[in-house]
């Protein structure tokens, strides 16, 4: 990659982060969605780095959120005692590009339209339900391993059910998932990493990668614990990820070598 090429994913991971992390989210498909409207980067690459990148805003988001007082670990625990060793085995599954494109293209067209809704929600003042114990074991289970496949942390698929559901408020919501998110993409991680045995990322670019997230998530963040962000601004946002979808479901085309160290090696056989 170049150093142009490099910046402009910077440029673009910065301001998913800024729009994601308002609503406690860590925006790994919005970073999905920039490399793939870059077509610069292959699965093997796509993967690691939004988790990682997920990492980053997501842990910012649980603390900002938690100070606020938008966090609920008895509505939490649940989905994560599924969901979180799911998410390793999807994480250490290693799909067909041509398949990974398609079910991130399918990820990207339904956060679209969770991006772009307005759900209702119960207000902070309204009792909220609990999680019955069986449903959360399932869906934490489901969520937690398509989001190791694809290489997000499932926050995009908490949300809507939460609020859906009664179990949370929007601010509830939006902490929640960020811990959900946090705990996803580390397992997922660690799972990639025990089938691989190596980041196939440049230490540098990812640097670069994470210093722009973070001040995104930092920003994003401050203002989604006061206030969730701008309706307008999710809908534009639904349109390009949609745009990004099925350019990955029906164009795809080839991408070039992954971010590798200057040596060149690539991913090491298990």
């Amino acid at each position: 990659m170049t150093t142009m090429q490099i910046a402009l994913l910077a440029a673009g991971f910065l301001l998913i982060a800024s729009l994601y992390s308002t609503v406690g989210h860590g925006g790994a498909s919005g970073y999905l969605m920039v490399m793939g409207l870059a077509g610069w980067l292959g699965p093997e690459v796509m993967k690691p780095t939004a988790l990682i990148l997920n990492l980053v805003v997501a842990g910012t988001g649980v603390l900002r959120f938690y100070r606020a007082g938008g966090f609920r670990w008895r509505t939490l625990w649940p989905f994560v005692v599924t969901s979180v060793p799911c998410a390793f085995l999807g994480g250490a599954a290693q799909l067909d590009p041509t398949v990974y494109k398609r079910l991130v293209a399918v990820v990207l067209v339904f956060a679209a339209f969770c991006v772009a809704l307005k759900i209702p929600a119960r207000g902070s003042a309204e009792p909220v339900k609990s999680v019955p114990l069986p449903g959360g074991l399932l869906w934490g289970a489901v969520i937690g391993l398509l989001s190791g496949l694809v290489g997000v942390g499932g926050g995009i698929f908490l949300s809507p059910l939460l609020l859906l559901a009664g179990w949370a408020t929007a601010r509830q919501t939006a902490g929640i998932s960020a811990a959900f998110i946090v705990l996803n993409s580390a397992s997922g991680l660690v799972g990639f990493i025990a089938l691989h045995h190596a980041l196939p990322v440049e230490p540098a670019a990812m640097a670069i990668f994470s210093c722009a997230v973070l001040v995104g998530g930092f920003v994003g963040s401050g203002i989604g614990s006061r206030r969730l962000g701008h309706i307008s601004l999710r809908r534009t946002l639904a349109v390009v990820l949609i745009a990004a979808g099925l350019k990955m479901m029906f164009v795809g085309g080839e991408t070039v070598a992954p971010i590798s160290p200057p040596t060149g090696q690539g991913l090491r056989e298990p």
